[in-house]
Parts: C-alpha cells; sequence; structure tokens
C-alpha cells in the first residue's frame, strides 16, 4: 500500500484464505461445549447467479470431483436458487461427517476460483441445531476471510437471535476469525444448507 493509498484511506482488500475452512471441525467441538450446538452435516456455498456453459461445466466438474467420495448418499452436491436470486451449491452428509463437509465447501471455493468464477463467491456456511431446535449457521465471508454466526428465530417471520449470535461469537474467537465488523453479519434468509 503507497502513501497515497493512506491518505486517501483507501486498504487492500483481505485476500480470501480458504484453508480458514478447516478450522470449523475444531470451533464445532467449542460450538457443543460452550452452547449444546452439533451439526446437521448441511453446507452450502452462496454466489452471484451465473449463467453459461462455462458455469455449467464448472458445475459438471464440481459434481465429478465430489462424486468420487464412495461414503456418500445421494448426490454429492445440488444446485438451488433462493428467494433474492442467489446460488447455493449445497452438500449434505451425516451429522457425525463435518470434516468431510469442510472439504465438500473448500473444493466447491476452489473449483469456483479455479474457473474464473472467484468474484461471484459471496460466502460459505455450514449449519448447526441444538436439542430444542434452534438453528446456527457459522458463515464465512469469502472476500472478507472471515466468519460470523447466524442465528433465525423459529417461525415465519425474518428475525434474528441476537443474544445468541453474540455468544456464539464469544465463545469461538479462540477458534475461527471472526468477522469484527457486525455490520457485514449479513442475514441469509432462507439458505440451503442451514
Amino acid at each position: 500500500m503507497g502513501l497515497l493509498d493512506i491518505l486517501l484511506g483507501r486498504t487492500k482488500p483481505v485476500a480470501p484464505d480458504l484453508d480458514r475452512l478447516f478450522a470449523l471441525p475444531s470451533a464445532a467441538v467449542t460450538l457443543e461445549a460452550a452452547a449444546g450446538f452439533t451439526p446437521t452435516g448441511q453446507g452450502a456455498v452462496c454466489f452471484a447467479t451465473v449463467e453459461g456453459a462455462a458455469f455449467e461445466q464448472t458445475h459438471r466438474e464440481v459434481r465429478a470431483l465430489l462424486d468420487a467420495d464412495s461414503d456418500r448418499d445421494g448426490p454429492p452436491v445440488e444446485l438451488r436458487q433462493d428467494d433474492y436470486g442467489y446460488s447455493w451449491l449445497v452438500s449434505h452428509r451425516a451429522p457425525d461427517q463435518l470434516a468431510p463437509l469442510v472439504t465438500d465447501l473448500h473444493a466447491v471455493n476452489s473449483q469456483m476460483e479455479v474457473n474464473g468464477f472467484g468474484p461471484q463467491l459471496l460466502c460459505s456456511l455450514a449449519g448447526f441445531r441444538d436439542r430444542s431446535g434452534r438453528r446456527i449457521a457459522l458463515v464465512y465471508l469469502y472476500k472478507r476471510g472471515t466468519f460470523y454466526p447466524f442465528a433465525p428465530l423459529p417461525g415465519e417471520s425474518q428475525r434474528r437471535d441476537n443474544a445468541l449470535e453474540l455468544q456464539v461469537r464469544a465463545a469461538l474467537a479462540d477458534d475461527l476469525p471472526i468477522e469484527q465488523d457486525l455490520g457485514r453479519w449479513f442475514p441469509v434468509w432462507g439458505a440451503p444448507g442451514l
């Protein structure tokens, strides 16, 4: 960064570090001990909707890559669109297979990045649930290299459990790079994989 950048208040964006996703299994142990949440076995990668032959080829490559895993039941990854026009590649695993799920998320992100779709990547998430049915997602912001918790309240309304999100933030502060700017803790309403 040069002197002019400093004077004008410009900063370099943080480079994505997909290897940070591999911290999720150890964070899950902390999350279970601190708040009683266990993995659901579902995760997803969100990106701005892409159309065309290049993306179709990337989607086929991702499916082929993840299909090579013989321990998986059903399709390796499914493509969904949410109500807001974003696309999600969703992976399903058994709840006790968080490490393979994280590997799936990393592979999807990496394949999209390698094929030139890095600028469209928005976030990845892994879903968790407690015994009372509360849900929470640990969301990885691709362009920031940080995580944040998203905890929707049960029911039809789009409301969040802010107290739970702050509790999870405090519990995982030593396990994950947590996004410090709460304004970037975007809600992911209706996200598949949550």
